[in-house]
């Protein structure tokens, strides 16, 4: 990847260091790079949206791949979290909440309610609408799936910094 930054500890073991990325040329190619060097990203190197996105790939792909046994993709883990710390919301709320297009969600929960890790309740206000809530196995699996996205944010913190990490998330904050 053409702007990995990767994080090494110092031999105290106190302060984690970046190691920079290496020079570039104007186009954004790396100098004495592998195969990929040999792409320049020209202004592709100062925009923040393509950084984001390549970083987004890589927290998608060890998300994925820190939760494969549990079967679990970043978007339902989102939605069983919202419905745990919520139980009762509606559809819209959740799908409001997280971003989601309605129709997409609808999908997602068809998912996970054939997993039983959600139910649908009718709400007592609203005859149009659904109440959302975890079921005893969703309760159960969402716990799992909590400690395994812990692990996760542990790979996240080791590839860019625990202090990095933690300004990432509160320069993100604004947006969530």
């Amino acid at each position: 990847m053409a702007s990995k930054q990767q994080t090494s500890r110092k031999a105290t073991g106190t302060r984690a260091a970046i190691r920079r990325p290496q020079a570039r040329t104007a186009n954004g190619r790396a100098l004495g790079d592998d195969a990929n060097g040999d792409i320049g990203l020209d202004a592709l190197v100062g925009h923040a949206g393509y950084a984001v996105r390549r970083f987004q790939l890589w927290i998608f792909q060890d998300f994925i791949k820190t939760l494969a046994t549990v079967d679990i993709r970043p978007t339902q883990y989102s939605v069983m979290t919202v419905i745990g710390a919520n139980p009762g919301l509606s559809q819209m709320a959740v799908a409001k909440r997280l971003g989601i297009e309605r129709a997409r969600l609808v999908h997602l929960l068809d998912s996970l309610e054939e997993r039983a890790f959600v139910s649908r309740i009718p709400s007592a206000t609203d005859r149009r609408s659904h109440a959302l809530h975890l079921t005893a196995r969703g309760k159960s699996a969402l716990a799992q799936f909590k400690r395994l996205a812990a692990e996760h944010e542990r790979h996240v913190a080791e590839k860019i910094g625990k202090e990095n990490r933690e300004q990432l998330l509160q320069i993100l904050a604004c947006f969530t």
